[in-house]
């Protein structure tokens, strides 16, 4: 091959790289967005029944008259499962070109002083995350695995689930590979977009842990009150 061909694969490459790594990136920011909004509405448990139903019937009629019941709820969905499943895609493709970059192992020990177990874990704690999220519609949003399961009761469609111990269990583990998977995920998604700057490194170590470890810690709360 010649030189310029080497040359447009190697830049090829690296664009590509570059590109999945953005579309990681945003579509993370996206998701995150999400756990917010969802963990801030999980929140209304501690106002009690009313307050946690009337939150969840307030998103079937958003923009109500305007638009017609759960349209703009399944915009959002929609929306959602879109960025799920490029972030999935992205982050499968770059497991696919690292490994065919590297072929062989490293036959040396590796130095993974700048390495952190969340960093080395987030293929599985992915992993772990998709499989919870099935779990977790078809308990709390379809009713599937949730015998007591009752359209609109979300108050006390929880508090049954919750009261099985295994699924008690089941949820706070999955919360705990949430916060690992963000604590890297933070950091490195603020990287890809290229603010690393040392003038915002000091905010990002600071942010990624604590307001992660905060937010898992109410959720997870949550579960454990029930």
């Amino acid at each position: 091959k010649t030189a310029y061909e080497i040359g447009v694969r190697l830049v090829g490459s690296e664009m590509c790289i570059r590109d999945r790594k953005w579309v990681m990136a945003v579509t993370g920011l996206g998701l995150l967005g999400f756990v917010l909004a969802h963990m801030v509405g999980n929140l209304k448990m501690y106002l009690g029944r009313e307050d946690i139903d009337a939150y969840a019937h307030a998103l079937k009629t958003l923009l109500h008259p305007i638009m017609p019941n759960e349209v703009v709820l399944w915009i959002f969905r929609i929306a959602l499962f879109t960025m799920l499943v490029l972030h999935v895609h992205a982050a499968a493709t770059l497991t696919i070109l690292n490994r065919k970059a590297r072929p062989v192992g490293y036959q040396s020990p590796r130095d993974y002083i700048a390495v952190s177990f969340a960093s080395k874990s987030m293929r599985y704690t992915g992993a772990i995350l998709f499989l919870y999220l099935i779990f977790h519609i078809l308990d709390l949003t379809i009713g599937t695995t949730n015998p007591d399961f009752v359209a609109g009761n979300v108050y006390d469609n929880l508090v049954a689930s919750m009261s099985r111990w295994p699924v008690a269990i089941v949820y706070i583990l999955a919360n705990i590979a949430i916060a690992i998977h963000l604590f890297h995920g933070i950091w490195s998604a603020f990287q890809s977009l290229g603010l690393n700057s040392p003038r915002y490194n000091a905010a990002r170590r600071y942010a990624a842990p604590v307001s992660y470890t905060h937010l898992r810690a109410h959720e997870t709360d949550s579960y454990l009150v029930c």
